[in-house]
């Protein structure tokens, strides 16, 4: 019995991953793809900025919008909803010629890759035992480190010989995978025990915010929204920054491929500690980190320092969003779950409007890139506070 429930974790966790796969490759291509885009049709940096805005207004919405859904229709069916909303809407993304009908299907793929990620993570939580919850959940996050990766090799023998269209159409490829969840994934006992209550969403929204989850609440909307808006803010212009740096744009391509690949030794780390020493260590140890390495990644002028601290910026802040995201659902009961969750994740992405567009708007009033820099640092170390301060231990937590 242990063993086959062993089988059916593995197995859940493959099928997760994957749609997590896409969900970073599709925001990772989009970092190199701005990149392109500013020389394709001549972009402005303001204007380059706007893409990375849009998408993130498009995952506030999402998360928002399909947390609530999930704990009225499951966890599956939104997951498969989500998948194929932004599949579908990076394949014909692959069809424009104007920026403003780019922006316009940047919002909708946006929807899903934000309705996404929160939904996915519950559906994990709820359905392993809460002795390797923390684990599986991060080793969840950890396929985004694939997916990253699998971007930026697109990017880097893809998109200079056969153009950012073709990126995006290999993209699509998830919504194929959609169709085939429908048959083959469960949803998750939890929400299938609960799924008999009857209770509207804006009862829902407003429980999250009653007196026993007041605290967390506002800590995880903190911590959300500084690690949102400093990770969209640097990793959507890492291609750009790099070229911004002196390099061409397949050398910036190739150093973030070397940047991209300490992300999966960061969540494997994240991984091995969470369940060990716990949540609130992870990911203030982690956070931390990150900060440090961003300060020193703006301050870079040597090419040895630039590619060391890019590593550990990678390593870093990729190992505190698996925590983050093993965090998240635990703080909140079964009915009020993904409502809990996609609230503080569709809050989190208002930074993510703001990070891109801060940096498009900075560059253009030629501020220096150690000063932005600066300014995310100084954002996640707001986090690492917050968790530190309000942040409660849920390691090993039974999810009620």
């Amino acid at each position: 019995m242990e063993n086959t429930q062993a089988i059916s974790r593995k197995k859940l966790l493959g099928v997760a991953g994957l749609g997590w796969m896409f969900d970073a490759m599709d925001v990772g291509i989009l970092s190199f793809i701005i990149a392109a885009l500013k020389v394709d049709w001549n972009l402005s940096s303001s204007e380059m900025g706007w893409i990375g805005s849009v998408n993130s207004i498009g995952m506030a919405v999402g998360a928002l919008v399909f947390g609530v859904m999930a704990d009225r229709i499951g966890r599956k069916n939104v997951f498969i909803i989500t998948l194929l909303l932004f599949s579908v809407g990076s394949g014909l993304s692959a069809l424009v010629t104007s920026l403003a009908m780019f922006l316009i299907l940047r919002f909708f793929i946006g929807m899903g890759l934000g309705g996404e990620l929160p939904v996915a993570s519950t559906l994990v939580s709820e359905s392993v035992p809460a002795k390797e919850r923390g684990k599986v959940v991060v080793l969840l996050e950890s396929f985004w480190a694939g997916g990253w990766l699998i971007a930026a090799l697109i990017s880097y023998f893809v998109i200079p010989h056969y153009g950012w269209q073709t990126a995006l159409i290999l993209t699509a490829l998830p919504a194929f995978y959609a169709l085939y969840l429908r048959v083959k994934l469960p949803d998750s006992p939890a929400f299938q025990a609960t799924a008999a209550k009857k209770e509207s969403s804006f009862s829902k929204i407003i429980k999250v915010w009653a007196k026993p989850y007041v605290k967390q609440t506002a800590m995880l909307w903190i911590l959300w929204f500084s690690v949102v808006f400093s990770y969209y803010g640097m990793f959507l212009w890492l291609p750009s920054v790099m070229v911004m740096k002196g390099f061409d744009l397949i050398q910036s391509f190739q150093y973030v491929l070397i940047m991209t690949l300490a992300q999966l030794p960061g969540y494997f780390s994240a991984a091995f500690l969470i369940e060990r020493v716990g949540r609130k260590f992870v990911l203030v140890t982690f956070l931390i980190g990150t900060a440090v390495s961003a300060y020193f990644f703006g301050n870079a002028e040597s090419l040895g320092l630039l590619l060391t601290s890019g590593i550990f910026l990678s390593f870093f802040n990729l190992g505190a969003w698996g925590a983050l995201y093993a965090y998240s659902p635990e703080h909140y009961p079964t009915e009020i779950r993904g409502t809990g969750t996609g609230l503080a994740a569709s809050f989190g992405r208002i930074g993510g409007i703001f990070g891109p567009l801060l940096v498009g708007y900075l560059v253009a009033a030629n501020v220096s890139i150690h000063t932005i820099f600066f300014i995310f640092a100084i954002s996640i170390l707001v986090g690492a506070l917050a968790v530190l301060v309000l942040g409660e231990e849920t390691k090993q937590r039974e999810l009620q």
